[in-house]
């Protein structure tokens, strides 16, 4: 109760500051009780299916999440081996660190004109995006953790003459994984701010089309109730890695 209590006095609060503020003559943003009447057949009906792009918000989600999930688990594989790569070699990091410390200020929607005229597609685009946008975080925290596994266990595993893969397997993944999932959770808070953005573009069904559609046609109440949505979503995203991460570092990852 001392953690639930909390967020629902300010969430409260919150709501009866926004019901006052646009309730008030001239206001040009819907108050929530205005937003709850005007999306309430959204909300009550997530799943309704009326072809093409008029689908519930559910089926929207869904398809964002999709996306979501192949561009970054794209990432993670790519990320953490090159990461690894730089934090094992300095020769790699000397020659690698320096590309992509530029690649990384590239904001992410900047990528999708290129790719969109290398893949000709709007979906693997999209993909590509999160992919580029969820890797840098992954790359850098996972070759800092490398870099920072303590000489003792380096030591521990010449005495017990570990193989190579042995010794990524007992030796560098267990020290470096609170880095690495400090790096997934940055990844995939990025990557669900990207997909939005690129949907907006692209177009097809997704929650990032579904605002950009809902503002051509001046639905701001469901533009306020697919944030609402995004937001949720993206909170949900950083918990479950974080609870991946503390399950596999047993506790050691930040929470």
């Amino acid at each position: 109760m001392r953690q639930v209590l909390p967020p629902l006095i300010f969430t409260a609060v919150l709501l009866i500051i926004w019901q006052m503020l646009c309730s008030m003559e001239g206001s040009a943003l819907p108050p929530p009780t205005q937003v709850v009447t005007d999306t309430w057949e959204l909300i009550i009906d997530p799943f309704y299916d009326n072809g093409g792009n008029d689908v519930g918000m559910a089926w929207q989600i869904l398809a964002s999440l999709e996306r979501v999930a192949y561009g970054y688990m794209l990432a993670v594989v790519v990320g953490i081996s090159l990461g690894v790569l730089v934090g094992q070699s300095t020769w790699a990091m000397r020659g690698l660190d320096p590309v992509f410390q530029v690649l990384r200020t590239v904001p992410p929607l900047a990528w999708l004109p290129l790719s969109l005229a290398g893949f000709q597609d709007s979906n693997p685009s999209a993909i590509f995006v999160i992919f580029i946008t969820a890797i840098w975080p992954i790359i850098i925290n996972t070759s800092v953790g490398v870099r920072n596994i303590p000489e003792d266990y380096r030591n521990v595993a010449r005495v017990l003459r570990l193989n190579g893969f042995e010794y990524f397997g007992k030796i560098m993944l267990p020290a470096a994984a609170p880095y690495i999932f400090s790096g997934l959770r940055i990844g995939v808070g990025l990557s669900w701010l990207a997909i939005v953005a690129a949907e907006m573009l692209i177009g097809g069904v997704g929650i990032g089309f579904f605002i950009w559609d809902a503002w051509n046609a001046s639905l701001i109440s469901d533009i306020i109730l697919a944030l609402i949505y995004v937001g949720v979503v993206g909170f949900f995203l950083d918990r479950l890695v974080a609870w991946i991460g503390r399950l596999v570092t047993r506790g050691t990852s930040a929470s």
